[in-house]
């Protein structure tokens, strides 16, 4: 294997350090010295609960954000803002604040901004995806099918368009030609695109007619009123976010992972490095990863630890996995034999959690070869299984993929309802559907009891299957149009998730089923969610996959 250089970008300044939260962010609230402190207010609402207050300093790529209480009271203690100049903004939709705003942190002396908002005279930039999803006429079925346009973009970008319904053919073409790591910044075509026979299925027209009927192309305002969804209340305002910058705008942070000495990797969805970031400074490092197919769309999806704490990435149409050796920064990769897929190959998760049952690893292809993978790490030979071919025709594809204690294989039938086992010893696969029709089960992670926890994107549940039992439990989610993504239960038994429409991430216990919301302090493309057990209380991980950045996340309690 050649030898790679390593690509460091710094992108702290000296004052970065005094950023790192603490291991307990109750401080916000508790005996630390409070750095910057004022009440949010407007004129029509008097004090304001539930705003958020981003506060960043001049040169630094870190921004701080806290939510305003009950009061709208917010607080930045000294443990997260440094003495410096910083640049505030708001989150809260229908409201602008009033003017720039800058305020000035001593190193001894709290600082008082108050600041003041005003209605926004045009709130169409505010809104979320699941803002829109609520706001626009149509059925279940029309608005899911717009779940798939917010995997690139935003949904006002297709909102704010004016093509008329045979406009929109060419568009839904042109889209279904980009790879699946597109976004507006990095597209990239499928090496199928010019002799495209992937479309957006037998309802195209019917999509484009209901795009059409939705969209500006019939006069300069929509004929429907748009609705927002209400500011955090309550324990969904008690907590501090992290967010830093990465060095390009073009990097996709797909799925964030913390190791075991608090340092940040994360897969890079749309180009071919992997990425670390050292949050105490900022500073980001990038590895390149093999290419394995030149000239086939780059960047990788899923991102794993072993048993040994190597990271494993999935390498999407590169066709293959890689491990990368923490030790001694190398890589290691490979290929789907040939024989096995085909061009269209979507090679999204891999499974290497516990190889050393059986010296195996699984892997999955999301792809036009859709199915299951397993490769055995002495020999490097593959098996494979084709889970839907027996079974009558319907949307069916392969997409999580999580091993048990045992080294047998779990996976989530994204394309319909299932979840999927194949027995380790025998190879025999099973088929378990879920009690929610259509649910579309995206990603999720296996516990320590052998418990699947898993999102329902479609069916706007978090659901869990034991393996044992063989038995499904099953959490409707509180904000309409969420589409959960991803879940992951914590060291407490709580679960954490999140989904790609609402900006909200998801604390639930499912003990009582009660479940916190926390709105993040700006619009961020959810994947991967992770959470960090070793610290009290757990602190949450997301990458924001189309602005380039990652959102930690600290609860007060």
């Amino acid at each position: 294997m050649r030898t790679h250089a390593i690509f460091a970008v710094t992108i702290a300044t000296a004052a970065i350090s005094a950023f790192v939260l603490s291991a307990h962010p109750t401080s916000a609230a508790g005996s630390d010295r409070i750095a910057l402190t004022g009440q949010v207010s407007s004129i029509e609402d008097g004090p304001m609960e539930g705003v958020l207050v981003s506060a960043r300093q001049e040169g630094s790529t870190v921004t701080i954000t806290v939510v305003s209480g009950e009061q709208g009271r917010y607080s930045f203690p000294s443990t997260k803002v440094a003495p410096g100049r910083y640049a505030v903004r708001i989150r809260a939709v229908g409201y602008d604040l009033d003017g720039p705003k800058a305020v000035e942190v001593g190193a001894e002396k709290t600082a008082t901004a108050d600041l003041k908002l005003r209605k926004a005279k045009n709130i169409v930039g505010q809104l979320t995806d699941a803002e829109w999803l609520a706001s626009i006429p149509g059925t279940e079925n029309q608005k899911q099918q717009l779940f798939g346009c917010t995997n690139c973009h935003t949904l006002e970008r297709t909102l704010r368009s004016t093509h008329d319904a045979e406009e929109f053919m060419g568009v839904l073409e042109r889209m279904a030609s980009y790879a699946n790591q597109s976004f507006p910044l990095h597209p990239q075509m499928r090496v199928s695109a010019p002799n495209l026979t992937r479309r957006f299925g037998a309802g195209t027209d019917d999509l484009a007619k209901y795009l059409a009927s939705i969209n500006l192309s019939s006069g300069p305002t929509w004929s429907y009123s748009l609705k927002t969804l209400p500011r955090p209340t309550g324990p969904s305002t008690r907590v501090i976010f992290t967010e830093y910058d990465l060095p390009r705008k073009t990097i996709e942070p797909h799925d964030v992972v913390v190791d075991s000495a608090g340092t940040v990797w994360f897969s890079n969805f749309g180009e071919q490095f992997l990425g670390r970031l050292d949050p105490q400074t900022a500073k980001v490092t990038e590895y390149p990863v093999p290419l394995l197919r030149p000239g086939f769309p780059t960047g990788m999806l899923d991102l794993e630890t072993d048993q040994e704490g190597n990271l494993w990435l999935s390498m999407m149409y590169q066709g293959g996995i890689a491990r990368f050796d923490r030790k001694t920064e190398t890589f290691k990769t490979w290929t789907v034999p040939p024989e096995l897929t085909n061009d269209e190959t979507q090679q999204s998760m891999v499974g290497p959690q516990h190889w050393e049952v059986d010296g195996k690893v699984w892997l999955n292809d999301a792809g036009g070869a859709t199915g299951v993978y397993r490769m055995d790490m002495a020999t490097g030979k593959f098996e494979k299984w084709a889970p839907y071919k027996d079974l009558p025709p319907g949307p069916h594809s392969v997409y999580g993929i999580y091993a048990d204690s045992k080294n047998n294989l779990f996976f989530l039938d994204f394309g319909g309802e299932n979840v999927g086992k194949i027995d380790a010893k025998t190879g025999k696969l099973t088929l378990f559907p879920t009690p929610t029709s259509r649910s579309r089960p995206r990603r999720g992670r296996m516990d320590a009891q052998d418990r699947l926890w898993f999102a329902e994107f479609y069916g706007g549940k978090i659901g869990m299957f034991d393996t044992k039992t063989e038995k499904f439990q099953e959490w409707p989610v509180p904000t309409p149009y969420t589409a959960p993504y991803d879940v992951v239960l914590d060291k407490n038994g709580e679960v954490w998730g999140a989904g790609m429409e609402a900006d909200r991430i998801i604390r639930m216990d499912p003990r009582t089923g009660q479940i916190t919301e926390y709105l993040l302090p700006r619009q961020t493309n959810i994947r991967r969610v992770f959470v960090d057990n070793s610290t009290t209380p757990v602190t949450f991980w997301v990458g924001n996959n189309e602005s380039a950045s990652i959102v930690k996340l600290e609860p007060f309690r």
